[in-house]
């Protein structure tokens, strides 16, 4: 073959790799973008280092109780108050969630009670606890708290509403992962890896269950689609960390 025939062959062969490489570019440009985003829709709420982004329910900031331990948010009990630990107190976030995926790891001491509420409403004169509006995931020692024998009060349960199924809970002193999704009306809760509650909120059957339950007196349990997330003060040792948040 003739150089003169073999340049137009030469010409095409080069264009053919320039596209193959612009397109393996734009491909790789657009996984790492559409990565970006999605690690971008994930915020966390706390940081490791302060309690910026809480405050106790009704006030302006958080009780001293709640420390900030190794790069976990622990509630030190050691001296109580009642059935809470002194200058302690719910916390509950800044801002407000209505649709959500919620992930957080959890360490409760033994013997100990402690929980994560749900849609609360910051307005103690008309509501006093975040229990008043929030439905709660219970954090619990199965093996030495109380509540644990009472059905619906076990660790992963959603609070005297629905019963966890499996139990897939670790003992005091471990680490338990729970992600919490709450999308337009239908409750997840995953406890290590395993979803254990599913239910829909704010149907016939959903109050059905809320005036079955200890909650039925209290006006606005569990009838608010958006509201802050609460860490819940039951006068014992709990820990938390990588709490992470996504809008949906």
């Amino acid at each position: 073959m003739t150089l003169r025939h073999l340049l137009p062959i030469l010409v095409l062969g080069a264009l053919g790799a320039c596209q193959s490489s612009t397109s393996q570019t734009s491909v790789t440009a657009n996984e790492k973008t559409s990565g970006s985003s999605a690690e971008a829709a994930w915020q966390p709420l706390f940081d490791g280092k302060t309690t910026q982004g809480w405050h106790t329910y009704g006030q302006a900031k958080v009780g001293n109780a709640w420390k900030v331990d190794n790069g976990t948010l622990h509630l030190d009990a050691a001296h109580k108050n009642e059935w809470q630990a002194g200058d302690g107190g719910d916390i509950v976030t800044a801002e407000s969630y209505g649709n959500f995926h919620l992930k957080l790891d959890w360490k409760i001491a033994a013997n100990g009670n402690s929980g994560i509420i749900l849609f609360v409403q910051d307005e103690p004169t008309k509501y006093p606890n975040t229990w008043s509006t929030g439905p709660e995931v219970q954090v619990l020692d199965n093996a030495g708290h109380p509540d644990a024998k009472i059905h619906k009060h076990r660790a992963g349960d959603l609070y005297d509403l629905i019963a966890s199924s499996p139990e897939t809970s670790k003992p005091a002193g471990e680490w338990n992962q729970v992600e919490i999704i709450s999308n337009n009306g239908q409750l997840q809760i995953i406890q290590n890896g395993t979803k254990v509650v599913t239910t829909t909120l704010w149907d016939d059957n959903w109050k059905k269950m809320v005036a079955g339950s200890k909650f039925k007196d209290m006006a606005g349990f569990g009838a608010f689609k958006s509201g802050k997330i609460a860490l819940q003060d039951h006068g014992d040792d709990v820990w938390f960390r990588n709490i992470m948040i996504k809008r949906l």
